[in-house]
């Protein structure tokens, strides 16, 4: 598996998390701020060179796992955010509703 760090940009109404690695395009997924305890989860890009690679799923735990530390709950619109949390059980407890 290819060696990537996430970062998280996070303004007042929206945010995004993005994997780099040299020589290798951003993956990112981005949300937006729908309140004090809720984000929406609108769009995960991961490019060609990444497939098969584990960063999509990366992306998808680092937002579980920042929304749990700061008790928000997370709406997840984005298709490919939304499988896969339904892959994993254990992510459910921060999804709204």
């Amino acid at each position: 598996m290819a060696e990537f760090d996430i970062t998280e940009e996070r303004g007042a109404a929206k945010g995004r998390y993005s994997a780099a690695a040299p020589d290798m395009p951003e993956a990112e997924l981005t949300y937006s701020i729908a309140g004090e305890r809720l984000i929406i989860v609108d769009h995960t890009s991961v490019p060609d060179e990444w497939r098969g690679k584990g960063v999509g799923k990366a992306l998808v735990e680092r937002v579980v796992l920042d929304s749990r530390k700061r008790g928000v709950k997370i709406v997840p619109l984005c298709p490919f955010a939304k499988a896969q949390i339904e892959r994993h059980p254990e992510w459910r407890d921060v999804l709204n509703g």
